[in-house]
């Protein structure tokens, strides 16, 4: 299956999330099934990072956005975090300060992004403002409904300078939020992760899914695609986005660079020293 074409979300297509099935593995029966496929895609992404390291001609930006328990941290570990710690780097975007306030809502994005040869995750991102600014009324309608197209030109931008960009929403149900919730409970690895927020914000489970909604029809672009990943089965995410990476990075095909020394006076120099 081509996880690319059947995820993406086409320029100005109007979405609902309702018609997504967040439990959907198409023609995977469970975990063991895919174990082999997801660490081949894995191999393959770590050679694939050392050559966009070597080449250092352009940039991977990959955003990921859910809602609470959505998999986001999973993600990272088990598919992006197969990737040479050298060459990527994770930035996690909380509430922001009172300088971050003070600038443009961009301001803080734009000092994370990708340099060459880099590739930078966005554990949550710039859409926050056109998501929880929304639904919690942080600023007023007049300001977040004018971020989508600035969004979208920042986004341009970037394209314009080789930073590629890939952005995926993990698709939980609600049913399947209780249920992690609740393991987190169970778990004494996991208990930090708990704050007095998550059952609340499940209250406005709805307002969040316009919102997405409004995201994914406004904001996807051929420069800056959005990919709505079914993510009730964690090992069915990473497969999925796993794949989509791998081939997005293939069709860059990206080269190793030529030496910048001379080889052949670097071992006649070698082969003397080794006399010596």
């Amino acid at each position: 299956m081509n996880y690319a074409k059947s995820f993406i979300v086409a320029s100005n297509k109007k979405v609902k999330l309702k018609g997504v099935d967040p439990s959907f593995t198409d023609d995977q029966d469970d975990h063991k099934s895919a174990v082999e496929k997801i660490e081949h895609y894995n191999q393959r992404l770590r050679q694939l990072q050392d050559l966009l390291y070597a080449e250092k001609q352009r940039s991977l930006l990959i955003c990921l956005q859910a809602m609470d328990t959505g998999g986001k941290d999973g993600t990272i570990k088990h598919v992006l975090g197969s990737m040479n710690p050298q060459g990527c780097r994770v930035v996690n975007f909380k509430e922001p300060s009172a300088e971050e306030l003070a600038n443009d809502f961009l301001w803080r994005i734009h000092k994370e992004t990708p340099r060459k040869g880099e590739v930078v995750v966005f554990n949550r991102s710039h859409y926050e403002d056109v998501l929880i600014a929304r639904v919690h009324n942080l600023v007023p309608k007049s300001i977040w409904q004018e971020r989508y197209d600035q969004i979208n030109a920042f986004e341009k931008e970037l394209s314009q300078n080789n930073v590629h960009i890939l952005k995926f929403y993990l698709h939980i149900s609600k049913a399947e939020q209780l249920k992690r919730f609740e393991a987190r409970l169970d778990d004494p690895n996991k208990q930090w992760k708990i704050s007095d927020a998550d059952y609340k914000e499940r209250g406005y489970w709805k307002d969040y899914m316009s919102a997405y909604e409004d995201v994914f029809s406004r904001c996807s672009t051929e420069e800056a695609p959005w990919f709505i990943i079914p993510a009730n089965h964690k090992w069915y995410r990473d497969l999925a986005i796993s794949q989509i990476v791998v081939e997005y990075l293939e069709r860059l095909n990206m080269i190793i660079p030529l030496p910048s020394v001379d080889l052949k006076r670097i071992r006649k120099e070698y082969h003397t020293a080794k006399k010596g």
